[in-house]
């Protein structure tokens, strides 16, 4: 199954607005989503940009998202625990929490909003790596689905 992840920030393959990255607020977009599956047990977030010069740089990791919820107003507190929304994980800025776009000067990058649907919730402390977030949920997903923006400076 899909899901159907989007943003009210910017569409599939568009521009990520200044706001949402290091040249502005740095705040995380406002996300939401369709298609869960009757059965999930909560969702997992992972954002990452695989054109980083040092390979894929991960900028948001978010997990035990309640099944029922369905959508992320903007700005999540870069809290390990939000209260009705997750648990989150480090990002490769070595923070908790959402860390928007900063690429080097040059040509855009890509940046991947990957959501997962889970059979279970994730047995993992606050401060989970992407890597460790991703083991886990191996054998659990029942849906995923993504959503791309770009951003350059």
């Amino acid at each position: 199954m899909a899901l159907q992840l989007s943003c009210s920030a910017f569409s599939e393959g568009g521009t990520i607005p200044k706001q949402y990255t290091c040249s502005g607020e740095d705040i995380s977009p406002p996300l939401s989503w369709i298609g869960i599956p009757a059965n999930t047990k909560s969702m997992v977030l992972v954002v990452d940009d695989p054109d980083a010069p040092s390979g894929a740089w991960v900028h948001w990791v978010l997990y035990n998202i309640p099944a029922e919820v369905t959508s992320l107003p903007a700005g999540i507190p870069k809290i390990a625990t939000v209260s009705n929304i997750g648990t989150q994980g480090s990002n490769d800025f070595r923070r908790i929490g959402y860390g928007g776009p900063c690429p080097p000067p040059g040509k855009p990058h890509r940046y991947f909003f990957k959501l997962y649907a889970l059979d279970t919730t994730l047995s993992l402390k606050p401060g989970a790596t992407k890597v460790a977030v991703e083991h886990a949920l191996q054998g659990h997903i029942l849906a995923q689905g993504q959503l791309m923006g770009k951003y350059g400076r």
